[in-house]
């Protein structure tokens, strides 16, 4: 019979593991500190008191002809804002994808890429990096002002960050893989799209596919935001159900948008099965 203090129970790496939790609860605490968490509002009498009157306005739900109907065009704007939002996105990405590799590049068959790809390539990242370090909420609140109400910002302010996080994400998938297929295709004279077709892509389609459709994903999470902001769709509905306090609305708002999470998911899911 094993023994507690048999050395097969024992963990050898208990103590590191204990040193970096602590480590990690001590760098966790004046961080806390500073951003003035303190979970125990939550519990006072008040809070506690409107919570519980909001909560229970969820019930029952609010499943009415002229609301549904409302429900379903607000729904389709917001999964029509995100989708176009997304495909500008990606038009945006692919050429900044291009441009990123350094897999592509014919000059770096010598050795050492030439001084103009690789400032260029280096101007392709930085311009990703602007793109997708301004949050998309911050782009809508510029285009609403500049378009107006609607979810045309909506569909701009998604097109530029996405088009950034789309660009550096690809580039990093196909940096990722390996290189002597399209540098046997470049050394034998092919273009640069014909070694991006017929080597990079192939061995990358599945994950470049299941990410993209996981963006999207959260491009229809941050149509919904971004409707708060006037940028339409069901995040506008949901505001205004939520500044009237009226919890029916809002609880049958947040069931079809986990529907529409749900079947993202279930749609990536899908493509990288397919794409295996």
């Amino acid at each position: 019979m094993t023994k507690p203090s048999d050395p097969v129970l024992h963990d050898p790496a208990w103590l590191g593991r204990v040193f970096w939790l602590l480590a990690a609860l001590l760098l966790a605490w004046p961080l806390l500190r500073a951003t003035e968490f303190n979970p125990a509002t939550l519990l006072e009498p008040q809070a506690l008191k409107v919570s519980g009157q909001f909560l229970a306005s969820f019930w029952p739900l609010r499943w009415d002809a002229p609301f549904l109907l409302q429900l379903a065009q607000d729904s389709w704007r917001t999964v029509a804002m995100a989708t176009a939002g997304l495909t500008l996105g990606f038009v945006l990405a692919v050429p900044l994808t291009l441009l990123a590799v350094d897999r592509l590049s014919i000059s770096v068959l010598s050795g050492r890429m030439a001084r103009l790809p690789a400032r260029v390539r280096q101007l392709a990242r930085w311009l990703a990096i602007v793109l997708r370090s301004i949050p998309e909420l911050v782009w809508a609140l510029v285009f609403v002002r500049v378009v107006g109400l609607g979810p045309t910002a909506g569909v701009l302010a998604i097109a530029l960050t996405y088009g950034g996080l789309l660009g550096k994400v690809y580039a990093d998938i196909l940096e990722s893989g390996e290189a002597e297929p399209a540098q046997a295709l470049l050394r034998n004279g092919s273009g640069r799209l014909q070694a991006f077709f017929y080597a990079l892509l192939p061995s990358h389609a599945a994950e470049l596919a299941s990410y993209t459709v996981y963006r999207w994903e959260c491009a229809i999470r941050s149509s919904v935001v971004l409707g708060f902001v006037g940028a339409g769709g069901l995040g506008q509905s949901m505001d205004s159900s939520m500044k009237m306090f009226n919890g029916a609305e809002v609880a049958s708002m947040l069931l079809v948008f986990m529907g529409l999470v749900a079947l993202a998911d279930a749609l990536s899911r899908w493509l990288r099965e397919a794409l295996a």
